[in-house]
């Protein structure tokens, strides 16, 4: 069996020196992708974040393919949505402190995401009509003297690049400060020091929490939003600004600690570094971390002999095992927000967000490979 194993993998790391993509490759792979997932979803769909979070993919596809049919996807999205997120329009009444789907949650991460996808969609073509809600939502959070706001790991995706988004819109250095002082309060609640992880939010904080096998419980889907996340700040924020070697330091920390933790297919498993906690492919995670290892090389922040391997065995696994034939994102972990040992991910495990993953990392892949 030992030598069997041997093998597989010498055989697998073969395969692997022998592929070569092309940018044209893996524009066929992005094509294939996308429409599979707009042929067989409506547009026309809530601003949540589930929903938000593919579109954050689908804009990328449009800087690399400038497919306007893609594009239009977005544009009715947000259209649908009357470029808005949660529409209560009484301040006094808005919420942020608890889990909400409630249109009174305005101030909750998950209704916020959907203001990326606008100001990029404002950028392609000035309309106020774009950027209004944001900058009524995003100018009370800036401006207001609480600092709670990302009390789940998923937050620092779905609203950090919103803050680094609105800095470079409106000039204004509110937005960069706030961010700050957000990201230092989750610091405060899930960050652990040692491995430079997030765990997911308070309930999961080791030692008070662990696996049955009584590790620290790092999910992976939760470390890759805080990791594409923080690209995706670092990408906008100016590299001037007095608090960015925070936020280049904490990437670069998160993207080692996570580096460690890779299986030998090139997946991570849904607690990560407890495999056996919930074994088996997982997709959401594995793109998040595909994404931001590849936007942290492409800009320098990364050293590519460091991490070079990893990527190449995250994006064969995104190729050959999350890929179906038809362009379907399989092995994608349904919402949630921790590994569930026993919950069946299979190939026909799919998601809006775990194909907006996808498409940031073969959008990156590109750029890493040279167009």
């Amino acid at each position: 069996m030992k030598r069997l194993l041997l093998t597989l993998t010498l055989l697998s790391a073969l395969t692997l020196q022998a592929k070569r993509w092309t940018a044209n490759e893996v524009k066929d792979v992005i094509r294939k992708v996308n429409t599979y997932w707009q042929t067989n979803n409506p547009a026309e769909v809530r601003s949540f974040w589930d929903n938000a979070a593919y579109h954050t993919g689908n804009m990328e596809v449009y800087k690399i393919l400038k497919d306007e049919k893609m594009l239009d996807y977005s544009i009715q999205w947000a259209e649908h949505n009357q470029w808005k997120g949660a529409t209560e329009p009484d301040p006094s009444n808005w919420k942020y402190k608890q889990y909400g789907e409630g249109q009174d949650y305005v101030l909750f991460g998950d209704w916020q995401i959907c203001f990326q996808t606008y100001i990029d969609l404002y950028n392609l073509e000035k309309d106020e009509k774009k950027v209004v809600r944001a900058k009524e939502v995003m100018g009370y959070e800036a401006d207001s003297k609480a600092h709670d706001y990302w009390w789940w790991a998923d937050a620092l995706y779905m609203v950090m690049p919103v803050m680094t988004k609105m800095y470079k819109l409106t000039g204004d250095e509110k937005y960069l400060r706030k961010l700050y002082e957000n990201i230092c309060y989750s610091d405060s609640i899930m960050l652990d020091y040692e491995t430079g992880l997030y765990f997911r939010d308070g309930k999961y904080i080791y030692p008070k929490h662990k696996t049955a096998a009584g590790k620290k419980d790092f999910w992976a889907r939760g470390d890759g939003w805080v990791l594409a996340g923080l690209a995706k700040v670092l990408q906008d924020m100016p590299q001037t600004y007095v608090r960015q070697p925070f936020f280049a330091e904490k990437f670069t920390n998160l993207a080692r600690g996570v580096k460690r933790l890779q299986q030998p297919e090139g997946h991570w498993t849904r607690s990560m570094m407890d495999p056996k906690q919930a074994p088996g492919y997982e997709t959401s995670g594995t793109a998040f971390f595909c994404y931001g290892l590849l936007w942290g090389v492409n800009h320098g922040y990364l050293q590519k002999k460091e991490f070079g391997p990893t990527i190449e065995k995250a994006w064969n696994y995104l190729t050959t095992i999350a890929l179906q034939k038809d362009g379907k994102i399989g092995y994608v972990q349904p919402i949630g927000e921790r590994a569930i040992p026993g919950q069946t991910v299979d190939a026909n495990s799919q998601a809006n967000f775990g194909v907006g993953a996808f498409l940031l990392a073969a959008c990156e892949y590109i750029r890493y490979i040279g167009q």
